[in-house]
């Protein structure tokens, strides 16, 4: 058995000795020949399928498509799977769970004999999870996003998922449509295989791994139903193979210029605010530093180029058809470290200097933009010490700077108890609050952040307030939405402190969010404040989260996760 240099697999299926017999003979079972022994890079297939994440259930057949290309190009393809998180099922939130499917992709491919390692990405979480659990070992690594389901119909329209489901339930509340009219536009809703076809979370994060350079040009906006996923399904698993022989490791693709490159095209897309969380985290596991502030530095100046829902009128089966992502990248170059590597070896700028667009309804050119600036702003203030966000281009411009009277949720309890209440002191000029929905407080930090207006509202004909909150929202949700705000209601934040009748103001445009009373006054209250004791708080990983998770500003991971654990394994298990 000869010993190729770098392949770390040699240390498991090169030995000559007992380990060596026992690494062979138990993989023989299912009928692995010598020759798969002999020196062929071992690529993992890290696969999130799961009949309950319905965005990622048709990863099985991909992963076969991605096998063909690993075998085409000489290598060994071993599939494997890792906790699976679906956004649509998982009570209370994906997100209080991210973690813990990192370190399951982590010790996953670090323990195995994998020299390289495949990615297969779709729901929101399975994308940041399985690139900072890979990012912490240090491999070879490449994306394999799953794509978007085909673009909704309902009555002759395009509907988006998230986005309609939202614009559907408040029209109910208010009378518009009927309850069959509702029933029947789930159906018509999700028609194929694939994650949200608005530019949601899932498909932020697609966008996201592209932007970075960790998945082949065009990846992204493939819809999950076209043959050419299959295709690049096949192309990726060729890829990692020369990947490995070349050692182009993932620290290689994601420095600094990397995600300062993402940030902007997250801006110009109109992306999810999910993604400064997912970003942040992906860095400190990588060991790059990105700060909060750096999100508006960079990106908060940049053009919209995308029409897409929320933020817009399409979907991304329509960003596909009109030259997806590499025309955002190609349009932005004087913006971008066009020099920056990707997983094909070549650089950013070079990949998508053919792009071209075939629709500038849908993909606007840089020189006259759908908004002039869109990126995610944060803000800071006394309500905000250690900043929140909001997503302008999905929200009202007339609502951007305000100032209105609080009304509070102390938690997401109350606010489904009361919100609906005809007797609610709430009108279209107040500013809803909702506490104790952030990392610690929920615990996970679910997307309630765009609570529903209340009915009496709704039907008066308003389809926006000020909502503010620690929580997220979805990215397929739309509002004057103020959002992760840190620190936290639940370890002592200022949000936690607002009562009832408290003036805030809002001024997006001078990126302040102020709560309205003296400083004698917050501390009096702060003297007076109690934590909440969450009963989940004590046993098992729940427990392990509350206590180690950090704030959203610093990308909600745990504080024991930052940093690498990298690739050598010592100590031999029999």
């Amino acid at each position: 058995m000869k010993k190729e240099k770098g392949l770390r697999s040699h240390e498991w299926f090169g030995k000559k000795d007992k380990m060596g017999f026992i690494y062979r003979s138990w993989m023989r079972n299912q009928g692995i020949p010598d020759h798969h022994f002999d020196g062929r890079p071992v690529i993992g297939i890290c696969n999130t399928w799961s009949e309950l994440t319905p965005c990622n259930a048709h990863f099985r057949d991909f992963a076969e498509v991605v096998k063909r290309g690993v075998y085409e190009a000489g290598g060994f393809p071993v599939e494997f799977p890792v906790t699976s998180l679906g956004e649509t099922l998982l009570k209370p939130t994906a997100m209080l769970f991210r973690n813990l499917a990192s370190m399951d992709v982590e010790e996953s491919i670090r323990g195995n004999p994998i020299d390289g390692v495949v990615l297969m990405t779709g729901c929101d979480k399975t994308t940041p999870s399985l690139v900072m659990g890979a990012a912490s070992v240090g491999l070879p690594t490449i994306v394999m996003p799953g794509g978007p389901m085909l673009n909704g119909k309902y009555k002759g329209e395009d509907i988006g998922s998230g986005t309609h489901v939202w614009k559907f339930h408040e029209d109910l509340k208010a009378g518009n449509i009927t309850e069959e009219d509702f029933f029947h536009a789930e159906s018509c809703m999700s028609r194929s295989q694939g994650h949200c076809m608005t530019m949601g979370t899932a498909s932020t994060m697609a966008c996201m791994v592209e932007s970075l350079g960790l998945t082949l040009p065009g990846a992204a906006a493939i819809p999950a139903a076209d043959s050419r996923k299959k295709v690049l399904a096949h192309m990726t698993g060729r890829r990692i193979v020369e990947m490995v022989k070349e050692d182009l490791t993932i620290e290689k693709i994601l420095t600094r210029e990397a995600f300062e490159n993402s940030i902007k095209v997250n801006a110009a897309i109109g992306g999810s605010t999910n993604f400064i969380i997912h970003l942040t985290a992906i860095a400190g596991r990588i060991g790059v530093e990105l700060d909060l502030s750096d999100f508006d530095d960079l990106g908060s100046k940049i053009p919209l180029l995308l029409n897409l829902m929320p933020s817009g009128k399409f979907l991304m089966e329509d960003f596909y058809y009109a030259g997806g992502l590499p025309v955002i990248i190609k349009q932005l170059k004087s913006h971008l470290h066009n020099d920056t590597i990707t997983v094909n070896g070549k650089p950013i700028g070079e990949n998508n200097k053919p792009a071209e667009c075939y629709n500038n309804e849908v993909i606007a050119t840089i020189d006259e933009p759908l908004i002039e600036e869109a990126g995610i702003a944060v803000l800071k203030g006394n309500l905000a010490e250690n900043g929140a966000v909001i997503k302008p281009s999905a929200a009202t411009p007339e609502l951007m700077q305000h100032k209105g009277r609080a009304v509070v949720f102390e938690d997401i309890e109350d606010y489904n108890a009361r919100v609906n209440d005809p007797d609610l002191d709430i009108d279209e000029t107040c500013v809803m609050v909702l506490k104790n929905v952030g990392p610690k407080g929920y615990p996970g930090m679910p997307e309630v952040g765009n609570m529903g207006l209340p009915t009496k509202i709704l039907k008066k004909g308003i389809t926006d307030m000020v909502r503010i909150s620690d929580g997220r929202m979805s990215g397929t949700a739309y509002g004057t939405v103020v959002l992760h705000v840190s620190p936290e209601s639940a370890v002592g934040g200022t949000l936690g402190l607002v009562q009832n009748g408290d003036m805030i103001e809002l001024d997006v445009e001078q990126r302040r969010l102020h709560l309205d009373i003296s400083d004698g006054e917050l501390a009096e209250r702060r003297k007076n404040w109690k934590p909440i004791v969450l009963e989940e708080s004590h046993r098992g990983y729940v427990g392990l989260y509350i206590k180690h998770v950090e704030q959203s500003n610093k990308g909600a991971d745990m504080d024991f996760l930052k940093g690498k654990s990298g690739s050598v394994v010592k100590r031999d298990s029999h």
